[in-house]
């Protein structure tokens, strides 16, 4: 890959999705910064969370990534946090995804350096996860956030759970951060005709892998408060092996049980072409199908 231009996507996700001034003090972090393109940001006032995807050269990632942290450091205060996402710091996770002429090997090595620089300009506690991990338990970013920033204080005393980078203690006002490189990851919701969180929650342990549903797919439910209604919130972490129809398909088979019907889905951030079609060529039935037969596909090669 020597000489050839490297391209890797990141897609912090920051503790903060309803004060505009300090998602734009955030936002403004990525914006206009030579070796740095913006694709996307999102913000939820239900979950409290902005999503910003970037895809960049290494090198100018982290320069962006390293004013991100102060912005939003300097604008967070997890002592006031409120949401529905789970969460545990200013700055929850940053993954990093390996676009083009990146290898994970490459990504994870970048989630390192980025993890160290930060646990010492900030005084932050990092853990690396999924790729990254130095632990198998670590891999999974729902074991290393469960607690919240509410448990994390005693939680990250206990040896096992001593952070990859920075003080054994969370930030007063910032908390944690969870760093690491993986496969794209599609952000995907599903909402519900009905307020009861308690139907949301059963049908999210149905199924997300952990408690025996679909591999690649973890889950919880959410209260969309502004809405009156409930959502199965999931990632799906590899969706060339569980697409998102299956997920889709199994949360109306259990919301029958309850006379509970789906009105509705949503994707945050950005996700492949090919997640979508996979999805369109089940309900549509076509025979034969070829991402050849794509017409963006041909012009984008």
């Amino acid at each position: 890959m020597t000489g050839m231009k490297k391209i890797i996507e990141c897609v912090p996700n920051f503790s903060e999705g309803r004060d505009l001034d300090k998602i734009e003090k955030i936002v403004k972090s990525f914006q206009g910064k030579d070796g740095v393109k913006l694709l996307d940001y999102q913000n939820d006032e239900d979950h409290n969370r902005l999503v910003v995807t970037v895809v960049g050269k290494p090198d100018a990632l982290k320069t962006a990534l390293y004013e991100a942290f102060r912005s939003a450091l300097d604008v967070i205060d997890m002592r006031r946090h409120k949401g529905q996402h789970p969460r545990m710091g200013a700055v929850d996770v940053v993954p990093f995804v390996p676009i083009k002429n990146v290898s994970m090997a490459e990504a994870v090595d970048l989630s390192i350096q980025i993890a160290k620089h930060v646990s010492e300009t900030f005084n932050l506690p990092v853990f690396l996860y999924e790729a990254s991990a130095t632990r198998p338990e670590r891999r999974n970013l729902a074991n290393i956030r469960k607690g919240q920033f509410e448990g994390m204080a005693n939680k990250i005393k206990k040896p096992e759970w001593k952070p990859d980078f920075g003080p054994e203690k969370i930030h007063p006002t910032a908390g944690v951060t969870a760093i690491g490189a993986r496969m794209p990851l599609v952000a995907f919701n599903v909402n519900l005709d009905t307020d009861n969180l308690a139907i949301a929650n059963d049908i999210a342990e149905k199924v997300r892998h952990i408690s025996g549903g679909l591999r690649y797919c973890k889950g919880i439910g959410v209260k969309l408060e502004e809405r009156g209604m409930v959502q199965v919130s999931m990632n799906m972490t590899d969706y060339t092996k569980t697409a998102l129809y299956r997920s889709f398909e199994l949360i109306k088979m259990e919301a029958g049980r309850y006379g509970v019907n789906v009105v509705g889905s949503e994707v945050i951030g950005l996700l492949p072409m090919a997640a979508l079609i996979d999805t369109a060529v089940y309900y549509m039935g076509i025979e034969n199908f070829s991402m050849e037969q794509v017409l963006e596909a041909r012009i984008m090669e």
